[in-house]
């Protein structure tokens, strides 16, 4: 579609942009691939307009007031909005600018926990959210998935526990329920916090997590991840399956489809869990 030329003078040229702002244009380079400013490419050139140039103006001025106003360096390092600066990078579908807000997040203090659960995952359950509103187009939300499991593919290793396992836990997603990004970030949570863990990844049928399970090993439990709630039946049917064979061995539910511990019960789970966090807690109380 072309554009009016309202809409043409109201776009800049990264260098012109970086007049505008005072800068160095590789620093407003380092803008865009942190997330800080918006921009998007046209015939590989980058173009910023003039609605995200103040945006960036107004974010700057709060953010340094705010940091004026902090009395702890480590407050100010843990307030940058991480979160929206990475969900900007990802819906623009760019992949170096996004794992540069991850690398500033991490030389910021964040811990590996903290990009996962304030970072990551909040930029995630949003674009998801704003596709459901009908906001995004199901390509830029795949997209989007796609660089941050790619994400998780580079901090994954990070995650390793050194020393003697606690267990092993096998986590997975049910038939038919195709989001495996929160068992990937679930898994490196769980084998920070001291288990071997078996991730089997999103539709799995619940004759082959069986038999996963099954395999021999010391497996302490069995964690579902359930984001859709069309996949509550086969949700359902995986857990008959486990507890069936393997009657001793707790069953665990948690992600958005799960609405708390009673849900979960109902649908013949032994508990549930809203987090990693809680997660973990009820491991260690099984292993206590």
């Amino acid at each position: 579609m072309a554009r009016t030329p309202a809409q043409a003078a109201a776009e800049f040229t990264l260098h012109q942009a970086a007049e505008v702002l005072g800068v160095h244009y590789m620093t407003a380079y380092r803008y865009v691939r942190l997330g800080l400013l918006d921009a998007y490419k046209v015939g590989g050139t980058w173009r910023v307009n003039q609605a995200a140039l103040d945006t960036f103006r107004v974010r700057s001025v709060v953010e340094s007031e705010r940091d004026t106003a902090s009395t702890s360096t480590s407050q100010r390092k843990r307030r940058a909005p991480w979160a929206d600066r990475l969900e900007r990078r990802l819906l623009a579908g760019d992949a170096q600018g996004s794992w540069g807000v991850i690398e500033a997040a991490l030389a910021s203090g964040a811990s590996l926990d903290e990009i996962y659960r304030n970072v990551l995952s909040p930029a995630m359950v949003s674009i998801g959210q704003r596709w459901e509103r009908g906001e995004l187009d199901v390509a830029v939300e795949h997209g989007a998935t796609v660089i941050a499991m790619r994400m998780i593919g580079r901090l994954g290793p990070r995650f390793a526990h050194r020393g003697r396992t606690r267990g092993t836990v096998v986590l997975a997603a049910p038939a038919h329920e195709t989001h495996s990004l929160p068992v990937a970030m679930l898994a490196d949570l769980v084998r920070q916090a001291g288990w071997n863990v078996v991730d089997l990844g999103a539709d799995v049928p619940a004759e082959s997590l069986v038999r996963a399970a099954m395999a021999p090993g010391d497996v302490v439990a069995v964690g579902l991840s359930v984001s859709n709630t069309d996949r509550l039946d086969s949700t359902a049917y995986a857990v008959a399956a486990l507890r069936k064979s393997l009657p001793n061995t707790p069953v665990v539910l948690g992600g958005h489809a799960i609405a708390g511990r009673e849900h979960a019960v109902a649908l013949g789970a032994n508990d549930f869990a809203a987090d990693a966090t809680g997660f973990v807690l009820i491991l260690e109380s099984v292993g206590a």
